[in-house]
């Protein structure tokens, strides 16, 4: 069981809510859900893109259903999760339906998540939160996205918004979400950037390798690129305050950040656009630590950590800043275990590696920060567990 003081708290948990997967079944092309028939089994399968290996991925009722959810929960010691719909989201349908079922799937949601069981040993709390959705697709007006915000606020157990890369058609860098960006801000939602379009399939050769370099490669350069493409249009330096948390450690954002700043310093086109060093914006940014080992999130804790010294006008490193923007997630329901067991070892190795961090794993407070204390201070819910 959970350490019932210092709670355990999912921020990468994902649902395809029953409407939503009513929606996909209709299609009849990418995205959908289908039928599958392998010899004289057949079975639902998720198809996200045209082209995707395997013929997509088997689907059934984790996806969907919240009894599995809080079993999940339940078997890894998790006390709270902020649910998310999975990608992609409302991307694919025109400006009327986007809209129509933004506004139903995020009352579905705040059902969803209203009426599930209160957090064992944590007083006020609900199991579930969520990540509300936005009718961002080409066509919609700007000003019906500003209200839907204005909207999701006012649902309780609604705590974000999950967003795609694309924004509404030609990016995260788009002048045009300004307003959006603004509203969020106001709102005090989080947003979670989350990857699922990935880069060119072509550069993932002729060989068969499943699902593999797509996920471990084009989801983390596809966030890699659109934040970079955020930062250098200067939306963190319009809006300080906005609270965006990236999936899967942020990509390769850590580990180029430098480069990035050198290539910003040498360019006469962007050497002087933005008020600090690009390292500076990594201390604004929260990351999940969704990336399996101790080494790899000790290095983001530590390029986190570091910002601040690269702030105009000078700083310094404070080393706690890093443990303090990372948050625990699961990536739930997908990386099932290929055989039947107890738990999951995607989940197992997300734990061990916070557990393992060197620095981290000596420090009770700083597991339990990550762990669970800085989601419930992200999300404003801190204070209703510890007074």
């Amino acid at each position: 069981m959970a350490n019932i003081r210092h709670p355990i708290v999912d921020v990468h948990t994902h649902v395809y809510l029953p409407q939503y997967a009513a929606e996909l079944r209709a299609r009849t092309s990418a995205p959908r859900i289908l039928n599958w028939t392998n010899g004289v089994k057949t079975e639902e399968r998720l198809l996200i893109l045209d082209g995707e290996p395997s013929g997509g991925r088997p689907v059934g009722p984790q996806y969907w259903d919240r009894d599995e959810k809080l079993e999940f929960m339940r078997r890894h010691g998790i006390n709270i999760s902020f649910v998310s719909s999975a990608n992609p989201w409302l991307d694919f349908l025109p400006a009327d339906r986007a809209q129509t079922l933004a506004h139903e799937l995020n009352n579905n949601l705040e059902e969803y998540c209203a009426t599930s069981p209160p957090a064992e040993g944590f007083s006020g709390l609900k199991t579930l939160y969520g990540f509300g959705l936005l009718p961002l697709v080409p066509d919609v007006e700007v000003s019906a996205i500003v209200q839907a915000i204005e909207y999701l606020k006012s649902l309780p157990h609604i705590r974000g918004i999950i967003m795609g890369t694309k924004g509404i058609g030609k990016g995260l860098d788009d002048s045009a979400l300004d307003p959006i960006w603004d509203a969020i801000q106001a709102a005090r939602l989080v947003v979670f950037i989350h990857p699922h379009y990935g880069v060119d399939s072509t550069a993932f050769g002729e060989n068969d390798n499943g699902h593999v370099l797509p996920l471990a490669l084009g989801f983390p350069f596809e966030t890699t690129i659109a934040i970079t493409r955020l930062i250098l249009s200067g939306v963190l330096d319009r809006f300080p305050a906005l609270r965006l948390l990236l999936a899967h450690s942020g990509g390769a954002l850590p580990q180029l950040s430098s480069r990035l700043a050198s290539c910003i310093q040498h360019d006469p086109i962007v050497a002087n656009r933005l008020k600090h060093d690009l390292r500076y914006y990594l201390g604004q940014l929260y990351f999940d630590a969704v990336a399996y080992g101790p080494e790899e999130l000790t290095f983001v804790s530590r390029t986190i950590s570091r910002a601040s010294a690269f702030k105009n006008g000078g700083g310094t490193v404070d080393p706690v800043v890093g443990s303090s923007r990372l948050l625990f997630g699961t990536d739930h329901p997908f990386f099932p275990p290929l055989e039947a067991s107890q738990k999951w070892p995607s989940v197992e190795s997300n734990l061990a590696a916070i557990r393992g961090m060197p620095g981290v794993d000596s420090k009770p407070e700083h597991q339990a920060n990550i762990l669970g204390l800085n989601a419930l201070r992200l999300f404003d819910l801190h204070d209703q567990v510890y007074t």
